[in-house]
């Protein structure tokens, strides 16, 4: 039976595209080695070194984030090498279980999945590698499994006071366009992210920032690679095009979401999923539930993470929802599979529709039967009103 009005996707992402974008993806492709797609391409490369904050390269590649993982370590970890990882949730585990399958040794720092990555433990490692066996540190900016944010910023000082020459390399498949991420500014050597979260495409494309000092390294790595290599990409990068067939029209949405979030302002962007995130955990907490993320200052504003009560199905909850409020919520992942479920408030998102989702989520508790404290809805929005 059809449901009247809009499907509300509160997932982390994929997130829902705006009209501006499904109608920009909607052009006639073009011949993508014909003079006109130059343009294309340069607009492409150029807007997304100003979402990355990167004067230095990025390359982007018809992919999931999967496919921009894989790159990165290819590109600058040779057969055999070590990468250290820090397991702040499910894809930090997945992203290390990729560099095992490809013939890297990685190490992984066990987290608790309660919050971000801890530079003190990294630096302990790294300053026990005398050796330098580490070629790279791999951490995730945005935990989208839990909703936590790691502190890129002090890894990097952490790498630094180690004195050790390992690569920084960061996915922000999530975080990207959504909260505050400085490329350049951060030391960071590769970022890994994707075009269905903040930049607020559909999956299909994935994208590479890169530093010089990668890029010089990846001529020596000896990792079998063709499709992810990136010394085949500067070549026609620099003359607005590809070594492969890209993804056409996916390029002209991403050149759309590009001018919109400048339109914004990405200063403007990350103040308003802050405010959003801080409003979902006055919900929660006025519900009586826990959110996931438990370090003060490292909550996310992308997603929001919410425990169940033990005896209580975080799966069939999200089923209830679905089938009476037609919202979709994340589910957990791995090692909270069923207890948790995850409130997705990321990309072209307002406080309306924060509001309408927060109340979808409280008449899915009441609904199936989950044991809650009335007035969350309301908690939020009298955070929004005092902001």
């Amino acid at each position: 039976m059809r449901q009247a009005g809009r499907h509300f996707l509160q997932i982390p992402g994929p997130s829902a595209v705006p009209e501006r974008i499904l109608k920009a993806i909607s052009l006639q492709t073009i011949d993508h080695r014909g003079p006109d797609f130059a343009e294309i391409g340069h607009k492409a490369l150029a807007g997304m070194k100003t979402i990355f904050k990167t004067e230095q390269n990025v390359f982007i590649y018809p992919s999931s984030g999967t496919g921009a993982w894989e790159a990165a370590l290819v590109n600058t970890v040779s057969s055999g090498g070590k990468v250290l990882m820090y397991e702040t949730g499910h894809f930090a585990f997945m992203w290390s279980n990729l560099a095992g399958k490809i013939g890297l040794l990685p190490e992984l720092i066990e987290g608790d999945w309660r919050g971000g990555a801890d530079p003190n433990q990294i630096e302990d490692r790294l300053r026990a590698d005398s050796q330098h066996e580490i070629k790279a540190v791999c951490v995730v900016h945005n935990e989208t499994s839990t909703g936590s944010v790691s502190p890129i910023e002090d890894v990097r000082r952490a790498m630094d006071a180690a004195k050790h020459p390992a690569l920084l390399m960061v996915d922000s498949i999530s975080g990207l366009a959504s909260i505050d991420f400085r490329f350049d500014d951060w030391g960071v050597d590769v970022c890994v992210s994707g075009s269905q979260k903040g930049l607020m495409l559909p999956p299909g494309l994935s994208f590479n920032a890169v530093s010089d000092r990668a890029l010089e390294n990846s001529k020596t790595v000896t990792t079998p690679r063709s499709y992810w290599d990136w010394q085949d990409m500067v070549g026609p990068n620099q003359k607005g095009f590809f070594p492969y067939t890209p993804g056409t029209n996916l390029l002209y949405g991403l050149i759309e979401a590009i001018d919109m979030l400048h339109e914004e302002g990405l200063d403007n962007v990350f103040a308003r999923h802050s405010r959003h995130g801080t409003a979902t955990r006055a919900a929660v907490q006025a519900w009586g539930l826990e959110v996931l993320c438990a370090r003060q200052g490292q909550e996310s504003g992308v997603l929001t993470a919410v425990k169940v009560p033990e005896g209580h199905s975080a799966d069939a909850f999200r089923a209830t929802a679905l089938k009476h409020y037609d919202i979709s919520l994340g589910n957990g992942l791995s090692k909270v599979a069923d207890k948790v479920f995850r409130i997705g408030h990321l990309g072209d998102f307002n406080d309306l529709m924060l509001m309408a989702t927060l109340s979808g989520v409280e008449m899915g508790l009441d609904k199936s039967g989950v044991p809650h404290n009335a007035g969350g809805t309301q908690a939020a929005l009298e955070h929004l009103k005092a902001a």
